[in-house]
């Protein structure tokens, strides 16, 4: 937790010198003195410090540092302006024009749409979590993040990243704010008497990772295909395309052997990355070869999905770079 400046929902400032001096906030001595300068980045659970903090200073509100916490918190926002374009309303989601809008007009709809899409209740309805209600009318759902996943923040309204219009996401890179909490505005109250936040359900997940809020893999920059891919190809025969896509697939259902320790990660990277060149060269049909890649990756080490799919995500879009002219070939 960290102070948040009296009667508002901003950080408390900085002192005099950061403020004067750019620099790192892992780089700050503030910090490691024990100071709230640089906002979520002095967030502590050291409890004298806590007791320092507002026990001089009452009036300070509370704010989480959400990434620390392990917490993804949904912003639901209510604000009174019209809808942007159809394509940034549920991002990756088209709306025809057929489509009739009257109506939407905050996040609660927006959320409310892609749930049912999704055959899932709102969130903004989950019972089960802690729920805040805002003074402005929004709503902060919170979660506890699960499978070790880094989730990143979002505006709802970003490019790039943004899971529904006026609903923004708290995750590594922000903060939300404590309930109890009181501003000029109003108090941070829990809807009700739930006070622990659920683990963040699976179909949410798959839309935040759907919505790019999972930080990429490390891949392989875009070079030339590893020897082992080359020796892979060649040695199927390099004309026929299901004999290629075999031999390249072969070391991802050899990890299906090995319950840990095998290297999935990478050998999945490296299969996506080698498949995406081959794609660019035209000599596999993407939606066959990706589908094939998703099969043995999902049979190799089930439950996984999620992060399957991110890898061959990145590791294809590599590759689609570099497309992959053997040279060599057998006869």
């Amino acid at each position: 937790m960290h102070p948040l400046a009296s009667g508002r929902k901003t950080p408390v400032a900085n002192c005099s010198d950061c403020s004067a001096r750019t620099h790192a906030p892992a780089d700050c001595s503030c910090i490691r003195a024990g100071r709230w300068c640089h906002s979520f980045h002095s967030a502590t659970l050291n409890q004298d410090r806590i007791q320092h903090w507002w026990g001089q200073h009452p009036e300070f509100g509370v704010g989480v540092s959400c990434g620390p916490a392990g917490l993804v918190v949904i912003d639901i926002d209510a604000h009174r302006t019209g809808p942007p374009v159809r394509d940034r309303i549920l991002p990756g989601i088209p709306i025809g024009s057929q489509v009739d809008l009257t109506g939407l007009a905050n996040g609660f709809h927006t959320l409310a749409v892609l749930a049912a899409l999704r055959g899932q209740q709102s969130p903004a309805d989950d019972s089960t979590t802690l729920r805040v209600s805002t003074p402005s009318g929004g709503l902060h759902v919170w979660y506890r993040a699960t499978g070790n996943r880094r989730w990143k923040s979002s505006a709802g309204s970003s490019p790039g990243r943004a899971l529904a219009w006026q609903v923004d996401v708290r995750a590594h890179g922000s903060y939300i704010i404590a309930p109890g909490t009181t501003t000029r505005h109003g108090t941070y109250t829990p809807v009700d008497e739930v006070r622990e936040p659920a683990a963040l359900p699976l179909w949410l997940a798959q839309e935040l990772d759907r919505t790019n809020h999972l930080p990429a893999p490390t891949i392989p920059a875009p070079r030339p295909v590893p020897p082992r891919a080359q020796q892979a190809v060649l040695a199927a025969g390099g004309g026929r395309a299901e004999h290629t896509l075999a031999a390249v697939l072969a070391p991802v259902e050899a990890c299906g052997q090995v319950a840990a320790g095998a290297g999935f990660s990478d050998t999945l990277n490296r299969a996506a990355f080698t498949l995406g060149g081959l794609i660019a060269a035209g000599r596999l049909p993407q939606q066959e070869a990706e589908q094939a890649l998703k099969n043995a990756a999902d049979a190799a080490r089930p439950g996984q999905e999620l992060r399957i799919a991110q890898i061959i995500r990145s590791g294809l879009a590599a590759g689609l770079t570099k497309p992959l002219h053997v040279t060599g070939r057998r006869p």
